[in-house]
């Protein structure tokens, strides 16, 4: 059974660190006798209802499997009573491209093998937790957001990228990917996601001020009309709505960077291939034609058109079938994207602008933008699977794909019995994500 623990016990690796802290399995097992109940500030960057981030238990067994995959992966393990007999649990870590971004390897967890999780208990299912922080059998201990490694150095200097194609366009061909984030808390209780180079400007669990100019808290990137209102309102992320949770992408624009995916261009003369790393996703741009083709089928991709200017890359692109551009901004089949790719060859780094209309969901523009460095690894699609709907421990008990974890809980719900006194309660928070920390909504 997975006991409480206080929320002052840590076991932290710190952001950046290779192993951090070593803790025994023996001392993390003497923490979770205390079996103290604990509430702590709970985070909103868990969009997921089953979670509940205002507890922590200490589970601890021996590996059976890993589900390495996106958008999350899961550690498998027993749990063997006093009695000697065995529990199945699970326990939710990042996504798998992440996580191999960061170090992470489905190798690291070896089947037979003690693992020790601090985490967040799941709301319908006293076996499940989301991780917090994870101890190997050798007392090595890997916060959520530990950075394990680096990319390693090459033997040889790779040989120069040259600026340009033969045929005189900017050489925007290869493996790209944005800056990894990570939590200013490396546990992912707490605080805010910030790029890694400056994980060490921030405090643990700080939460940096909003960029300059972003508007108020909650107010949404568009102006929308009758009918965009209505489909946002009737959104409900943590369900199947979430084309994410179907394993599906989200839009041309918000998978290319979002949660760490590996990307890869291709140009191929009359075309250019974008394939997006998280969840395969693949879109080619035209750049032998002028105009759209009249009938087409329309797709969450569309069909998009190019052309180089001023050694800008213009993308143009129409027939959209009707989806989510950035939740819970949604978009019909009137949407129009323009995009505008600028390749800087001193910093090796590639910048996207883009522009969005949608007259049917909104009255203004829909704009951003997004910069990709050369990818530390190369662009492997790594498997998805959905498995927050999963009802593991078989007892008829789990979130409902279509609820948003609105629904019966399983014994998880209940608070274990405290085998001293509790610990005072901090009042708890729930605090509404900005529209910039859209991240806080899916990871």
């Amino acid at each position: 059974m997975p006991v409480e623990v206080p929320r002052e016990v840590g076991i932290n690796s710190g952001v950046g660190s290779v192993g951090g802290k070593r803790m025994t399995l023996s001392r993390v097992a003497a923490v979770a006798a205390a079996g103290l109940v604990v509430a702590s500030a709970a985070s909103a960057h868990h969009g997921f209802g089953n979670f509940d981030r205002s507890r922590e238990v200490a589970v601890e067994g021996a590996i059976t499997s890993i589900d390495f995959v996106n958008p999350h992966a899961y550690v498998y393990f027993e749990v063997t009573a006093a009695d000697g007999t065995k529990t199945p649990h699970r326990c939710e870590m990042r996504a798998a491209t992440v996580l191999r971004r960061s170090g992470w390897s489905a190798e690291m967890f070896k089947v037979g093998e003690t693992i020790a999780i601090t985490g967040a208990p799941d709301r319908f299912d006293a076996n499940s937790c989301y991780v917090h922080t994870v101890v190997f059998a050798d007392g090595t201990t890997a916060d959520r957001y530990a950075q394990l490694s680096k990319p390693a150095a090459s033997a040889a200097p790779a040989a120069p990228r040259a600026a340009r194609l033969p045929s005189g366009e900017p050489n925007i061909t290869g493996d790209w990917a944005p800056e990894q984030v990570v939590m200013t808390d490396p546990r992912g209780r707490d605080g805010a996601l910030v790029p890694v180079s400056r994980a060490g400007d921030f405090q643990p669990g700080e939460r940096p001020a909003p960029p300059a100019g972003a508007p108020p808290p909650g107010r949404p990137r568009v102006t929308y009309t009758e009918a965009g209102k209505a489909a946002a309102d009737a959104f409900r992320n943590g369900t199947a709505d979430n084309p994410r949770m179907r394993c599906e992408t989200t839009s041309i624009l918000f998978d290319w960077t979002f949660d760490g995916p590996v990307n890869r261009i291709t140009q191929n003369g009359d075309t250019i291939t974008l394939q997006y790393g998280q969840l395969g996703f693949t879109r080619t741009i035209h750049t032998n034609v002028a105009e759209h083709p009249a009938n087409f089928e329309p797709s969450r991709g569309g069909h998009s058109i190019g052309r180089w200017e001023n050694d800008v890359l213009i993308v143009d692109t129409v027939g959209f079938a009707p989806g989510a551009l950035n939740p819970p901004i949604m978009n019909s089949d009137q949407l129009h994207v323009i995009e505008r790719f600028t390749l800087d060859p001193n910093a090796m780094t590639l910048k996207r602008e883009y522009t969005a209309t949608d007259p049917l969901y909104y009255t203004d523009q829909y704009t951003g933008s997004d910069t990709i460095g050369v990818a530390d690894l190369a662009y492997a699609p790594d498997a998805c699977a959905e498995l927050t709907f999963v009802d593991f421990s078989g007892d008829g008990v789990a979130p409902d794909a279509n609820s948003g974890g609105i629904g019966p809980q399983g014994a998880a719900a209940a608070p274990a019995a405290p085998a001293a006194p509790a610990a005072p309660a901090a009042p708890a928070e729930a605090e509404p994500a900005a529209w910039w920390e859209f991240w806080k909504w899916f990871d």
